[in-house]
């Protein structure tokens, strides 16, 4: 009687012990579940083209003095009458900032001789913003005719991309999906779903070189300095992972 009860005990705990690892072994799944399914990982881009509506451009004053402060007093006055000029050409003071600020001293280098003092040179630099792309060349050369001695650069933007944006998505989508089709076709399959979509860029704020006719029309217009804004390229790309199926 003894015998039997321990017996039967040791089959019960066999069974139990053994009843984890049953369950974890089918609640594993097979080596080669993982290539029942055929899928497309691609990538694709929408562009649209878009007349940017802002425009913001560095310029700034140089002096130079025989001393730091009488560098940096000249330097004051023209800055303040470029500013000025700025404010009289329709710019708001909150799209006028301050982006550099520099006093150095300037020498002269003579062959087997100390360095001589020459004097100093100030500079100020500022960045504006110009919202009326129509005020962009007159607001220039009222700058320059203030004392500005420098244009450093100028690029073009858009205030609100998300139109541009968003047709650029859409074109984006329209060539990944054409583009699984052709992959699915390609290899005897259909597109079942799309499981995955991931997106990245954005606009660039780069025009390509202006025709010259914007510049003749500009300059008939008398609006200025020739400034020509071209057009913006707005370019969105995506990344997209489809179930294909026979």
């Amino acid at each position: 009687m003894k015998t039997l009860v321990r017996a039967g005990a040791m089959a019960l705990l066999l069974a139990t012990a053994a009843a984890p690892a049953a369950f974890a072994q089918t609640a594993q799944p097979s080596a080669g579940s993982m290539f029942q399914t055929t899928t497309l990982n691609l990538s694709a881009y929408g562009e649209t083209r878009v007349a940017p509506d802002k425009a913001t451009i560095n310029l700034g004053v140089v002096t130079e003095a025989p001393t730091a402060a009488g560098a940096l007093a000249a330097n004051n006055e023209k800055m303040n009458s470029v500013i000025a000029a700025l404010r009289k050409a329709g710019i708001a003071e909150r799209d006028i900032q301050t982006s550099g600020l520099n006093l150095n001293a300037q020498y002269d280098y003579v062959q087997n001789e100390p360095p001589k003092l020459r004097g100093y040179q100030a500079s100020n630099q500022v960045t504006i913003t110009v919202n009326d792309l129509a005020k962009l060349g007159a607001a220039v050369d009222a700058t320059v005719k203030a004392g500005a001695n420098q244009v450093n650069g100028i690029s073009f933007g858009l205030k609100d991309p998300s139109a541009a944006e968003n047709a650029a998505r859409q074109e984006a989508v329209k060539a990944l999906a054409a583009k699984a089709d052709l992959y699915a076709k390609a290899t005897g399959h259909r597109v079942s779903r799309l499981v995955n979509l991931s997106e990245g860029g954005g606009y660039m704020p780069s025009p390509p070189p202006a025709p010259m006719m914007a510049y003749a029309r500009m300059e008939k217009a008398d609006a200025g300095a020739p400034i020509a804004a071209g057009e913006l390229n707005v370019r969105v790309d995506i990344t997209g992972l489809y179930e294909l199926s026979r």
